[in-house]
């Protein structure tokens, strides 16, 4: 195993339809590296269901929950976690969720948000997916973006799966390749971001906001490209074909 370090930048906007209606935002995010000489990217994406009172509330509870797991993790060991640990960390999730909805008598519908996890040594990658928005990775071998999972839509339009949904649609997926790049993103931004006719990462979307990243001297989190991220988010060009709230973050492997 090599070691590894890497620079990201993270944008979170609240779209133009929260901002008119004078809703909180609905998406919530982590970004760190996890202790260890393999230095394992992380970065969890969650978006609160927009029929749901209190999903803004809930993207939070699932990101700071899923930190504390995986910092408790990569403290024992350097391994990835397995599909059972994965599947316990989403339990321990809902769990949480469904306490916090018992707390207000409310059910845990109300509660309802998709989820992103993924965490990468470079090396090995593992993607635990409930939902809409992506991961992708730019293979380093190859120079190819690929989604090793792919956003979840049901039969009807804007439709998609929960954490709280009984029962569970969720998604585990592995890249064994070697990684130099990563993107991950909440709905909000899939009509820019992915090809759907083709169900592949739009490579020209990811090329031109990867390479501001790829040319940054910082180590860890660039707070001036971030800033610039923000702004991107915000622009016309942007805003003007998603008006939903959007999350980006974007990494390279040193």
């Amino acid at each position: 195993m090599t070691a590894t370090s890497w620079t990201w930048a993270a944008a979170c906007r609240r779209g133009a339809s929260h901002v008119n209606a004078d809703l909180r935002l609905q998406d919530a995010f982590k970004c760190f590296v996890g202790k260890g000489s393999a230095q394992p990217l992380v970065i969890v994406v969650s978006d609160g269901a927009g029929t749901a009172p209190y999903g803004g509330e809930a993207a939070s509870l699932i990101c700071r929950t899923l930190t504390s797991l995986i910092r408790q993790h990569f403290s024992a060991t350097e391994e990835l976690p397995s599909d059972e640990t994965l599947g316990a960390w989403l339990q321990r999730a809902r769990e949480t969720l469904a306490a916090a909805a018992a707390r207000r008598e409310l059910t845990p519908r109300d509660f309802a948000a998709t989820l992103i996890l993924f965490i990468s040594r470079g090396d090995e990658t593992v993607v635990l997916h409930v939902g809409d928005g992506c991961a992708v990775v730019k293979d380093e071998a190859t120079s190819t973006w690929i989604a090793p999972s792919w956003p979840y839509h049901g039969e009807y339009a804007s439709t998609t799966a929960f954490i709280t949904d009984e029962p569970l649609n969720s998604c585990i997926a592995r890249h064994s390749g070697s990684i130099s790049a990563v993107s991950v993103f909440s709905d909000g931004l899939e009509r820019l971001a992915l090809d759907l006719k083709a169900r592949q990462p739009f490579a020209p979307f990811f090329d031109r906001v990867i390479t501001p990243v790829a040319e940054s001297s910082f180590v860890g989190k660039d707070a001036e490209l971030s800033g610039k991220l923000n702004a991107f988010l915000d622009s016309e060009s942007i805003t003007s074909r998603s008006d939903d709230d959007k999350t980006l973050i974007l990494a390279v492997r040193r």
